[in-house]
């Protein structure tokens, strides 16, 4: 016990230590004068992961189109707004792309930055509606540990990001990711459509090889950062590496068994079952119920015959 004892103490000592050093400037912003705010977000989350699913057990699925095509589009509208503000705002300071240390003072610019950073932390938790369209819609096997993966840690972490570090080379990456957020968000809403729209939507495997390039440049900008000995917190450069390469891992699983390997065939299929692709949807980082899948046809027709075998047609 006691040695449990001196861990807690410690830690809180250490936090306590790590609030001097933190950013002044954002200690008042919503949600980052404390850490329990945030956590208790991402805590309800999980909660609602696990509970969802048990509440619309026996429950017809909720169709939400309208409701996905606004949160969509809205969230286009969201991550245009931070990639502008964040381009414009770096552009102003003068920030070089190569190395790019944090001003923790009140110039505009800077502050301007940092208020972006702070939108883009704020974008990370409202996407957790990601999860709760597919639970709603009982897309169930959308979510994929990729996709909660994903969701969990990037708010979670980013509230360190906005703590500590709100400029400098801070903006590389979120500046990067809003970019590739807008197509995203716009293949989504899209998609909700419906089959009329969802046909020209030839696209969405590039998504997934845009993210995986993000995650490959973003390693890169941060190890010649380290090796220039770029004046920013190396232990974050470090984590920041640590963690591309998780998602470089699950996202190259996902585009393998979504566009390479070759799915086997059934020979008889139940009525009414929707073909899986087998991969999670859900892996595109901030997908929300948006299904472009393909639906088989009963595999009995009402006369009694059997169905000639052949690839189901799209919707």
């Amino acid at each position: 016990m006691d040695v449990i004892r001196h861990i807690i103490n410690d830690t809180i000592e250490f936090y306590k230590w790590s609030l001097t050093i933190a950013d002044k400037r954002v200690e008042k912003w919503p949600l980052m004068d404390s850490p329990l705010p945030t956590l208790a977000i991402s805590l309800s989350y999980l909660l609602f992961l696990w509970l969802g699913p048990k509440y619309m057990q026996g429950r017809e699925p909720f169709q939400l189109r309208k409701t996905l095509i606004v949160y969509n589009f809205s969230m286009v509208i969201l991550n245009f707004f931070i990639f502008k503000e964040l381009f414009l705002a770096a552009r102003a300071a003068s920030y070089s792309y190569i190395c790019q240390p944090v001003d923790y003072s009140d110039d505009p610019n800077e502050v301007r930055v940092a208020a972006a950073l702070w939108w883009y932390f704020i974008s990370k938790g409202v996407e957790y509606l990601d999860t709760v369209f597919f639970i709603l819609r009982k897309k169930f096997n959308q979510i994929s540990f990729l996709h909660v993966y994903h969701h969990c840690t990037m708010f979670t972490l980013w509230w360190i990001g906005i703590k500590w570090v709100a400029g400098g080379q801070s903006f590389f990456g979120a500046h990067m990711n809003a970019a590739i957020h807008v197509l995203m968000y716009l293949y989504y809403g899209l998609a909700a459509f419906g089959p009329k729209i969802q046909k020209y939507l030839w696209w969405k495997k590039y998504l997934t090889i845009i993210q995986m390039i993000q995650f490959h440049v973003t390693i890169g900008h941060t190890a010649l950062s380290l090796y220039i000995d770029c004046p920013f917190p190396k232990w974050m450069h470090w984590c920041l590496i640590g963690y591309a390469l998780t998602f470089i891992i699950l996202f190259g699983n996902f585009y393998y068994q979504t566009y390479r390997r070759q799915p086997r065939r059934e020979v008889t299929s139940r009525p009414g079952k929707t073909l899986s692709n087998g991969a999670s949807y859900g892996a595109l980082a901030a997908s929300n119920g948006n299904s472009t899948k393909m639906d088989e046809k009963p595999a009995v027709a009402e006369t009694g015959r059997r169905k000639r075998k052949g690839r189901a047609k799209r919707e």
